[in-house]
């Protein structure tokens, strides 16, 4: 998602200490487990079957996850903590049995924990970057239906399991191959940060010491009982949902009229775990967004009904107050993402020039005296063996020229709207695109991945033209461009982990590319299962509304058919939220870092605008909760917090699948609970008992 892909983990980066050195570090950790284990397996050791069996029942787990955030808020936290925890869990357990029973062949090892949490996040990822939540689903006809313009067949191309996997199949390597032969020039000679890779290498370093090891097994005794907890009460949520606007989440909370404009708890373990994990300035965003939109500026647009547009016009019509609420949203993610782009690719073209002019310093000449005397002990023997196993640059190169020429045969086939020269021409701009972002996002963490995507809309839109099909083939190649850049940032961050726990660069690279390989078929399939369990999907107000899916397709038309979409004065409103997202930021970068905390992310809060602000109070008790546990008790909170958010996000993320199998089933609640004005209640009695 736009914010959480992009942000930082509170917990990762208090992990890792901010990114820099950690007192750990000094101390020397690969001469402790020097001291207290074997030396690292080879490359084919670490990638054992047993790690290969944990990755795929955990993928499964995480996709789930990810797709429901994904198809609800498009709001997706960092899971890194949570794949590593359960991986670590899972093993130990696994070796544990087969160790009493006199059979163990090969101990668990930190390299095979970091194997498996790669593989995992890799496969999850894909829910992302596949686009099920936004330019994949925007192709299909529920969405195109809620836009008046580009709804022609042209334009649609409705969600089947067959295309969506070959088609992923086909864009997801590219990104693999692009920046292999880029690994010991990022990693080595710039020692570029990485610090959601550094800090979960610190992570994964902690659970395989004694003391780590046991604070883990207490942290999945946490993570397992909010699970319970987050599963069973998403279970009992159930048996009250019977129609719309059923059951717990549309308790109104504040009152009828706050609950009508989007205000209200809505009980969901989910987004309260979520805003545990997310750092309190973007939620504290978030609700001051709901507060803007729904509470100010909504009630005064709708108030020109009749005036800006017409008053018979549905509520769900991109010509009346809908169309302000996701053009405005625009307008904010578009300027936010513009003013960023440039900021990290500015920083990018800095970074690089000063690496360049001093290249004497990289540690790169071996014979030089002063590198050899400020190298610590960890980076020799990290640099040594992540450069012993190396993989041939002609091996990335062929593997890219290759599945390009597959994905320029075949995509066309896929989505006609799109040329062959289209796709030829981003392949030849990938790459660059691809180490901008990978370099970016070791100097910042921050992930441009949806910003080029976006850029690709607009280009190969307008380029492609309204007449052939322009909407459908901005989104197609936003999905192409989207996989290359996000799989390079992913993989390079990868191998800082591998790089900080030993791990082979060739295991790195080959469970990345199965936990890839793995996200092609489980997201399709749980997208799918989505798709056909529940009959409003994707539709406004529903328990799924997939809102990012309207706002790419809009993005797409607007970059073909111009501003001729927008409502009376939307243009000019629009106008004043780009500026203000652009300033804001340049605002929050002038103060610096200890006023910058007290100032909105215009991103943040551009999410409320369109879908609402009921899962901002869930976020905003989160981080109280948070925030109190901090305030009691702050070591157990800080060791705690993240397992207890995972357990509360995985827990009602994976009801999702017995739920959608009733569903299926055609089973459905048995109770529809409703909250009624004293008015319409007297009406209901009326009717009911007519005498």
């Amino acid at each position: 998602m736009e914010v959480e892909r992009a942000k930082k983990d509170d917990d990762l980066n208090s992990a890792d200490g901010g990114g820099g050195g950690s007192p750990a570090e000094e101390v020397s950790v690969e001469r402790i487990f020097e001291e207290s284990a074997d030396p690292p397996p080879p490359w084919q050791n670490q990638i054992t079957i047993r790690a290969m069996v944990v990755s795929f029942i955990l993928s499964i787990l995480f996709t789930f996850v990810v797709m429901k955030l994904n198809l609800t808020t498009g709001i997706i936290p960092s899971l890194n903590i949570s794949a590593g925890l359960l991986s670590f869990f899972f093993v130990k357990t696994w070796t544990k049995i087969l160790n009493k029973a006199g059979i163990l062949k090969q101990p668990f090892t930190r390299q095979e924990n970091t194997v498996i949490q790669t593989c995992v996040v890799a496969s999850s990822g894909i829910a992302f970057s596949g686009g099920f939540g936004s330019y994949l689903f925007g192709m299909s006809e529920v969405v195109a239906k809620q836009s008046v313009e580009a709804n022609t067949p042209l334009n649609i191309k409705n969600p089947h399991l067959g295309w969506m996997i070959g088609f992923l199949f086909i864009v997801s390597f590219l990104g693999l191959f692009s920046v292999v032969p880029l690994r010991k020039i990022m990693i080595v000679d710039f020692k570029l940060t990485y610090p959601s890779g550094t800090a979960t290498a610190h992570l994964i370093n902690s659970f395989h010491t004694p003391q780590g090891a046991k604070l883990a097994k207490k942290q999945v005794r946490a993570l397992g009982k909010f699970f319970s907890f987050s599963f069973l009460w998403g279970f009992f949520q159930w048996f009250f949902t019977s129609g719309d606007g059923c059951g717990f989440a549309n308790f109104p909370t504040f009152g009828l009229e706050a609950y009508e404009n989007k205000f209200y708890f809505d009980f969901s373990a989910t987004y309260v775990g979520v805003g545990m994990i997310c750092p309190y300035l973007i939620n504290v965003s978030l609700l001051v967004g709901s507060i803007l939109s729904w509470g100010i500026m909504w009630p005064l647009i709708g108030a020109q009904k009749g005036k800006w547009y017409s008053a018979d016009l549905s509520s769900t019509s991109l010509h009346g107050l809908q169309g302000y609420k996701v053009f405005i949203a625009i307008a904010m993610i578009l300027g936010d993402g513009l003013y960023n782009f440039i900021k990290v690719l500015s920083r990018t073209v800095v970074g690089l020039y000063k690496q360049f002019k001093n290249r004497d310093a990289l540690p790169v000449n071996d014979r030089s005296p002063s590198n050899t005397a400020t190298i610590s002990y960890d980076d020799k023997r990290r640099t040594e063996l992540f450069l012993k196993d190396r993989i041939p640059s002609w091996i990335a190169v062929t593997g890219y020229v290759v599945m390009a020429i597959v994905s320029i045969i075949t995509v066309p086939h896929i989505f006609p709207q799109l040329r062959w020269y289209h796709i030829l021409t981003m392949y030849i701009i990938a790459p660059v695109l691809a180490f901008c972002n990978a370099y970016g996002c070791g100097l910042t963490d921050w992930s441009l991945a949806s910003t080029y995507g976006k850029l690709a809309i607009f280009t190969i839109g307008a380029w492609a033209g309204a007449a052939n099909g322009g909407v459908l083939a901005g989104l197609a190649a936003c999905g192409v461009m989207m996989n290359i850049v996000s799989t390079a940032s992913d993989l390079m961050q990868d191998f800082k982990t591998g790089y900080m726990t030993l791990a082979s660069p060739r295991s790195m690279f080959l469970s990345q590319a199965i936990g890839t390989a793995m996200g092609c078929v489980i997201s399709p399939c749980v997208f799918w299962l989505f798709y056909k369990a529940f009959p409003d999907f994707g539709q406004t107000g529903t328990a799924y509304p997939a809102p990012y899916a309207l706002v790419y397709r809009n993005m797409s038309i607007l970059g073909v058919e111009g501003f001729s979409a927008l409502p009376h004065n939307c243009l000019m409103i629009c106008y004043i939220f780009f500026a203000a997202a652009v300033f804001v930021n340049g605002v929050r970068d002038a103060v610096g870092p200890n006023w910058s905390r007290f100032i909105p992310l215009p991103m943040a809060m551009a999410i409320p605008f369109y879908i609402g602000g009921y899962f901002t109070i869930d976020m905003c008790v989160g981080s109280l909760i948070l925030f109190v546990w901090r305030k009691l008790n702050r070591p157990k909170a800080d060791a705690y917090s993240s397992a207890v958010a995972s357990g509360l996000i995985c827990g009602e993320g994976i009801w999702t699948l017995p739920s959608s199998v009733l569903a299926l089933a055609g089973v459905k609640p048995p109770i529809c609970m409703k909250f009624l004005s004293g008015a319409t209640n007297a009406k209901v009695d009326t009717f009911l008992n007519p005498s």
